[in-house]
């Protein structure tokens, strides 16, 4: 029998029945419910809307019901319409009457908001902590190579050189935010909408205070309308996900290119990495390809978000059921990627002897050289014209700028001097842009202690 079943005198179509239900992703809600069923319960008691008997029988048999799933006793039906409508359902079989009376002012619509911000709250905090850890790892790696030099690039052209360490801080600053942005949305999320009823709150005193004290929120929400209809919560917390699937897509992508035979920089774990069913010589970086792949199925599931709530009048919609299995496997999937590419990270050899090798060829030293003109009194414009006939006839030479004689170099400019050399040498360059934010060895080793401060004053997400 249907909680709602009164106003209907023909069966559901099963077909249409099956279609309707949501058990089987919902049900992993129960605790959230419970939780939300029994905060209710013992407000109903205290505020004298139903017997105080009845509320602490139906305390007693929600916390029990809520142990018999967890061990195991209590399977979910898979014949119930939602987790809502099976643990109401098996707490009437236990104590009869009294059971009834929990839904007392309160809506499966406010119900389920109230399940879905408990849920995504918890699931922050969750991806607060993975993403702590892997900051914890980003910053071992800075402070072991502060002073590795390897290329930077611009249009995957060799640029500049900097330091691995300096690189590792870039992805530290990008989940730094990460970090923060989820933070942020915590704020949004952490509202008590229950007691806004279907959506037009109800006559009981309800006292909605006590109920969001008891299950730890900070505020309540101001319009029922709105409390009943939100899921802007659920779309934001994706949303982050995403660009947190961006960073790691970012870097999975430097791993796969520095893991080839034409970078050689890192080497993969074999824990890591699969080989191929034909090719006996190929260690492949599958994790990372995975979890670059794994971005488009977040990015999907925020498009669905976004796309489901874009044309719903108020205020609650049957469309939004479809809103727990984008935000679950969403959820699911960073989490996965983040265990996994931080323990992969953890495991992989640099090899700095081939990233300084890489870094020395490229005429990664030419802006250093203008910039050593300019600091001669050479208008930069005037600078950068003669470096750039410079490296022309070093290219055509098959040779680089620091293996090239003074006579050669006085043939572009009389400026050249042999101090030159050591300003155009690859430490020099690193080294010398030492300003706070750059590659420098000193600046990186700056930058950590900053980064580790930051980290170190991070509170501890429950």
């Amino acid at each position: 029998m249907k909680l709602w079943g009164g106003r209907f005198s023909e069966q559901a179509d099963k077909q249409a029945d099956l279609f309707h239900s949501s058990i089987s992703f919902d049900k992993r809600l129960y605790f959230q419910d419970i939780m939300g069923s029994i905060a209710h319960a013992k407000m109903l008691g205290r505020q004298g809307i139903i017997p105080h008997a009845d509320s602490e029988a139906i305390v007693t048999a929600l916390e029990e019901i809520l142990e018999d799933i967890i061990s195991g006793s209590l399977e979910i039906s898979k014949e119930a319409e939602d987790i809502h409508s099976f643990v109401e359902t098996e707490l009437i079989s236990r104590i009869g009457d009294a059971g009834r009376r929990l839904h007392t002012g309160r809506s499966r619509n406010d119900q389920v908001a109230l399940d879905m911000r408990l849920y995504v709250m918890e699931d922050i905090c969750f991806v607060l902590e993975s993403l702590k850890t892997l900051l914890s790892e980003l910053l071992n790696n800075a402070k072991t190579h502060s002073e590795t030099i390897i290329p930077g690039y611009t249009h995957m052209q060799k640029a500049q050189p900097v330091t691995l360490g300096h690189h590792f801080l870039a992805y530290f600053q990008m989940f730094k935010r990460d970090y923060e942005r989820l933070c942020d949305s915590y704020k949004r999320t952490d509202v008590m909408p229950l007691g806004s009823g279907a959506l037009a709150a109800t006559t009981y005193p309800l006292d909605r205070d006590f109920v969001k004290d008891a299950l730890g929120f900070s505020h309540l929400s101001d319009n029922s309308l709105d409390a009943v209809s939100d899921r802007d919560f659920c779309i934001e917390y994706v949303s982050c996900l995403s660009i947190v699937m961006m960073h790691l897509s970012r870097f999975c992508e430097e791993l796969v290119l520095w893991s080839s035979d034409e970078f050689r920089f890192i080497e993969i774990s074999d824990a890591y990495a699969t080989g191929s069913s034909i090719m006996p010589q190929k260690k492949n970086p599958d994790m990372a390809e995975l979890i670059r792949g794994k971005t488009g199925r977040v990015y999907g599931s925020l498009m669905g978000l976004l796309t489901l709530m874009k044309g719903l009048p108020l205020t609650y919609n049957k469309d939004m059921q479809e809103d727990k299995e984008a935000v679950f496997d969403a959820s699911d999937t960073v989490k996965a990627c983040l265990s996994i590419f931080t323990d992969m990270l953890g495991s992989i050899v640099f090899r700095t002897d081939a990233m300084r090798l890489s870094a020395n060829g490229g005429y990664m030293n030419a802006t250093d050289a203008a910039d050593w003109l300019v600091k001669k009194g050479v208008p930069f414009r005037e600078a950068h014209e003669i470096i750039g006939k410079l490296v022309l006839f070093a290219i055509d030479k098959k040779m680089p700028l620091d293996a090239l004689s003074l006579d050669v170099l006085k043939s572009f400019s009389e400026v050249f001097d042999d101090s030159i050399y050591d300003a155009i040498d690859l430490d020099t360059c690193v080294n010398s842009r030492d300003i706070h934010g750059g590659p420098g060895s000193a600046a990186v080793r700056t930058s950590i202690e900053i980064a580790e401060q930051w980290l170190d004053s991070l509170e501890i997400w429950r």
